[in-house]
């Protein structure tokens, strides 16, 4: 059975100003979510499941689910704000979703089979996708163990400012632990550093980050669902709290529910967290259109990645 790629591209990007996930980036128009979906086809990968708001699926479609008819099998499910279990309510003046936690739960209906999860903004490259799709290619759909593609700090920054990063340690190349971590970047002086409530701290050029690129089986859902029950018993009255994947992950691998094999990869990330970036991440896919990683035009032709 083919892996699942499911795509988290409900965000509404309102450090960036718009709607990031269908902002051209390549020579011919392609967003960073087509260079994804390209990857994941060549790597084995034989469906997407896109989660997305109901507001913006038909420009979302017209897009990028169009061009992918006859491509690979593509579903689409809602992330809503009033998608929440019975017996709890949304508090008045709430207005955005409850985070990655329930945005990977609204995919339920439509997965299967193992899959994994990526953000729809950012370029992960295809190394990440091959170790992705060999990881889950072997794992049972009755597991509950996990996987995830572990990114390099010094490849996962942005000149224009600092980024949030899921700061992971790995040992024996098992995720311990993820933490978030605010307000990363290089400073002047080229060291990275991190910001805290006791001030600025410095990170190793290697330590290891999360960048919601998971791997999971079904399994995951069951979990979901009861971590939602309880994050909503908590904060469930607040008006901009998130249930976050990598805080129900890193509780089910302190209850010994779960180990996640961490999968590195040199590749370097590519995102539009501000929109200064956009030029880096077009220079960036332009050098890897230019060195034969990707036609010029990608759904060009026959549309066939090779």
């Amino acid at each position: 059975m083919k892996p699942t790629l499911v795509i988290m591209a409900a965000g509404i990007g309102s450090r960036y100003g718009g709607l990031k996930q269908i902002d051209p980036v390549g020579p011919s128009g392609e967003i960073v979510l087509d260079y994804s979906v390209y990857d994941a086809i060549r790597a084995g990968f034989g469906k997407v499941v896109f989660i997305i708001r109901p507001d913006i699926e038909a420009d979302f479609k017209n897009v990028i689910g169009d061009k992918l008819d006859g491509r690979i099998d593509v579903e689409y499910v809602f992330q809503t704000l009033d998608n929440i279990p019975d017996g709890f309510s949304v508090p008045a003046g709430r207005t955005k979703p409850w985070g990655t936690g329930q945005a990977v739960l609204s995919a339920r209906p439509a997965v299967n089979e193992p899959f994994a999860v990526i953000n729809a903004d950012d370029f992960y490259g295809r190394e990440s996708f091959e170790v992705l799709a060999q990881q889950l290619s072997t794992m049972d759909a009755g597991s509950t163990d996990c996987c995830m593609v572990g990114f390099y700090i010094k490849n996962t920054l942005s000149p224009h400012g600092g980024v949030a990063r899921g700061y992971c340690d790995v040992r024996d190349g098992k995720l311990a632990s993820v933490v978030e971590r605010f307000n990363i970047e290089r400073k002047d002086d080229g060291e990275i550093r991190y910001e805290t409530d006791a001030g600025l701290k410095a990170m190793a050029e290697d330590d290891m980050v999360s960048m919601n690129t998971w791997g999971f089986s079904p399994r995951l859902f069951g979990f979901l669902d009861e971590g939602f029950v309880e994050f909503l018993g908590r904060q469930g009255g607040e008006l901009k709290s998130e249930y976050l994947l990598p805080v129900l992950i890193d509780g089910m691998i302190s209850n010994g529910e779960t180990t996640v094999d961490v999968l590195p990869t040199n590749e370097k990330w590519m995102g539009v967290t501000y929109s200064e970036d956009k030029p880096q991440v077009m220079a960036g896919i332009r050098a890897l259109v230019d060195a034969g990683a990707y036609p010029e035009n990608l759904w060009g032709c026959d549309g066939k990645p090779e």
